[in-house]
């Protein structure tokens, strides 16, 4: 009997993912998977350890190049309603791990909860970004989680306070384990200072970045200990520059944007030239920031 047997209802096979990602590249899953509960997810994570079948969570895809020939495993996309559940109590927001990013800020905002404006012009889910610690020069997100709802590969879940995550700089202890649900804590505070902030970090985003439709991922590299990432890679003379369909932002070059025809072969090499390129010439090795699977 194949561990795959069963769980039909819930999964697919050879599936393309680039269209579930913002970079649109990509070859297929091996299996995609919609669970529609914490039960169908452990169940399917218990199905996967027992089989040794090596998964990724899947959110919007905001963070996330896959390369061309796939990945040959199982991707869980938590996109069914119950992963979409956002409510507010008093001063405490509840998001399950789904829930867009944008629209818990927008809805924070809207009931006079200040704070998560910081976070203007980041996209992608709440998972996601509790798990990279989302955020930039105006504040991350860890500063206002409370709590994180984990699942391990085994499928059993557990509450974590946010002391114990390990947030630092765009990372986090959370690797290996699965993102359900997290609570915020927020205040309340001046409505109307809050949405002025909020357009400012748009706006400078806005006329600094590429913009949020282009296919990109977002910025390729973290930030190396007192510098910019983008800095590096324009001094290194690399803006404009492209491989087949792909280009290194003329805008920001911390944005490598995919156009039409390109591939994730294409993306892969500029990372490479950008990470030969900086440490050539400054020693400074760079990190990703985005996830390559």
């Amino acid at each position: 009997m194949s561990w795959f047997n069963g769980l039909e209802a819930r999964g697919k096979t050879d599936v393309p993912l680039a269209e579930h990602t913002w970079y649109g590249l990509g070859g297929p899953a091996r299996w995609l998977f919609t669970p529609g509960s914490e039960e169908d997810l452990a169940a399917l994570l218990q199905r996967c350890s027992a089989a040794a079948i090596p998964w990724r969570i899947l959110g919007r895809g905001a963070n996330v190049l896959v390369r061309d020939q796939g990945f040959d495993g199982a991707v869980i996309k938590l996109s069914a309603p119950f992963w979409d559940q956002l409510r507010f109590e008093d001063a405490l927001a509840y998001a399950a791990a789904g829930v867009d990013l944008p629209r818990l800020v927008r809805e924070s905002l809207d009931r006079g909860l200040v704070g998560l404006e910081n976070l203007a012009g980041i996209p992608g889910t709440v998972g996601g970004a509790i798990r990279t610690n989302a955020g930039g020069r105006y504040g991350y997100i860890a500063e206002f989680v409370r709590d994180v709802r984990l699942m391990d590969s085994d499928g059993r879940a557990c509450t974590h306070p946010a002391s114990e995550l390990g947030f630092a700089y765009r990372t986090s202890n959370i690797s290996g384990r699965v993102i359900t649900a997290a609570t915020f804590q927020l205040q309340p505070g001046d409505r109307d200072a809050a949405m002025a902030r909020f357009r400012h970090i748009w706006n400078e985003k806005y006329s600094t970045q590429p913009p949020v439709s282009a296919k990109s991922a977002g910025c390729v590299f973290k930030n190396p200990p007192g510098h910019a990432a983008g800095k590096l890679i324009d001094e290194a003379g690399l803006k404009g520059t492209r491989r087949g369909g792909a280009e290194i932002s003329p805008r920001h070059a911390n944005f490598i944007l995919a156009h039409p025809g390109a591939t994730a072969q294409d993306v892969l090499d500029l990372i490479t030239l950008a990470k030969e390129r900086v440490r050539s010439q400054t020693g400074i090795e760079l990190e990703l920031e985005v996830e390559v699977w």
